[in-house]
């Protein structure tokens, strides 16, 4: 039994395909309002020291949907790892809430609120990786196509968070993962050995989306980064996702991006509104996903 969503890493195959398969299953039965409110009376801690539109829209809409209450607490409100230590801060809400939402710049924080709080504890974004947005990512897949086994991932830009969690998830669910990006931005070598089967790194865009069933893409400047954007743009000039691009990957594959979306830099406004509905459809599944994944760790104790 695993108590906290951290990292994908930490999920067998099985334990991922199970939180996909009952994910799917939760939003038909939600649709047809026959989803039971089973966290009554439960409260989730939402920590922010980003801000965000999809993580709290998604997680505060799921708490209120299952029944529950989400609380919101931004870095002015607890100043994390500054006005207090973050084992105080864990243990703290450990006592009061029932789990604990965190998205913050700092991996190694999410991982001490888990060591401390006693409560499941989700990871909704760390500049190491993003967990929940890669299992929106490969249900919005599985919901297109019908399924997962075979099927590739062309990323194309930084190899950053978003990058890191879905060559884990495409290397678990039987998915090929190809990252095209500027040299200097690639995944880690000693994180890629692992998965050198499923991941290959390139600079080539056009043989990354070649046989590709999905062409994704992300913001070239994430919080954070923002003293280096001139660099970046400079750096990451032939990496868009646009017409030509496109042309080079099969006419069945789709576009996604995890938002926001900076039209004209890493994608073109044609190619997002082409493909608007599979890339808002993925923004929907975040809350779809994250809402059993609140069920299994908030009601049932953990994945098993």
């Amino acid at each position: 039994m695993i108590k906290d969503f951290v990292d994908l890493s930490d999920f067998t195959s099985k334990q991922l395909a199970g939180l996909l398969d009952r994910s799917l299953a939760d939003k038909a039965a939600f649709r047809k309002g026959k989803l039971p409110a089973s966290l009554q009376r439960k409260t989730l801690a939402m920590i922010f020291q980003k801000p965000s539109l999809r993580t709290r829209a998604s997680f505060e809409t799921a708490m209120t949907q299952l029944g529950g209450h989400a609380m919101c607490l931004t870095n002015a409100d607890i100043g994390i790892g500054k006005r207090e230590p973050i084992k105080d801060i864990a243990r703290v809400l450990g006592r009061m809430c029932d789990g604990i939402m965190a998205r913050t710049f700092s991996h190694k924080m999410v991982e001490e609120l888990a060591e401390f709080s006693g409560v499941p504890v989700i990871n909704a974004l760390t500049d190491y990786s993003h967990p929940c947005q890669a299992m929106a990512d490969v249900m919005t897949v599985q919901e297109h196509f019908g399924s997962l086994a075979g099927r590739k991932i062309a990323f194309i830009g930084d190899g950053n968070n978003v990058a890191r969690s879905l060559a884990v998830a495409c290397s678990k669910l039987g998915m090929r993962f190809a990252l095209a990006c500027p040299k200097g931005y690639e995944l880690e070598k000693e994180f890629v050995q692992p998965l050198a089967d499923v991941v290959t790194i390139s600079g080539d865009t056009k043989a990354a989306a070649a046989g590709a069933d999905v062409i994704y893409t992300d913001t070239w400047i994430s919080m954070g980064q923002e003293e280096e954007k001139a660099k970046r743009i400079r750096d990451f000039e032939g990496f868009q996702v646009n017409a030509e691009l496109l042309s080079a990957a099969p006419r069945h594959a789709i576009v996604l991006h995890c938002l926001p979306a900076y039209r004209g830099y890493e994608i073109t406004d044609d190619a997002f509104e082409l493909h608007a509905a599979s890339i808002l459809a993925e923004s929907e599944n975040r809350l779809h996903f994250q809402r059993t994944l609140l069920h299994v760790l908030l009601a049932e104790g953990g994945v098993r």
